[in-house]
């Protein structure tokens, strides 16, 4: 019974790493409109974001378009949330990259970094553009639940 547990703990914590993105990038979508991506942007720099740097005079103002400034705050929302997968889904406004969005001497932040100030919007509840779990999220933490369930039952015979 012993084997059996450790297999299925060993299932478990591969399910949980499998969720996990190889990506270290968050960055806003370019196919939607300008008021939505503000909205993000609005959203993601209200909710722990450094979005000093696009301000005006700010290394990473230029280019001075929503999408620009979308993605450098979504991102630095994202790596704030130490790149938890759910910190950058803002509605489906922002997607997981693997390429380095920095460009014209604005770097992008590409590991996790503490928020300094403000309310984690992992915690908000309020549905404005916030970070809602997926359903493959929700699925593979049902997965681990009933795996580490079962590993508890048959630990404990």
């Amino acid at each position: 019974m012993a084997d059996a547990a450790r297999l299925f703990l060993l299932v478990a914590v591969t399910a949980a790493l499998a969720g996990r993105s190889d990506a270290a990038w968050c960055v806003c979508r370019t196919d939607l409109a300008d008021t939505a991506l503000q909205k993000t942007l609005d959203y993601a720099c209200g909710g722990g974001a450094d979005c000093k740097p696009i301000l005006q005079n700010g290394a990473c103002f230029a280019p001075d378009t929503v999408k620009a400034h979308c993605s450098y705050a979504v991102n630095s929302f994202y790596q704030r949330n130490n790149q938890n997968p759910q910190a950058c889904v803002f509605s489906g406004t922002a997607t997981l990259s693997n390429n380095d969005p920095s460009g014209n001497g604005c770097t992008y932040p590409a590991t996790p970094s503490p928020p300094t100030m403000g309310p984690s919007a992992l915690n908000d509840n309020s549905g404005a553009a916030g970070v809602l779990p997926t359903a493959a999220g929700l699925a593979t933490r049902l997965v681990i639940l009933a795996c580490c369930s079962l590993v508890a039952l048959y630990l404990g015979a």
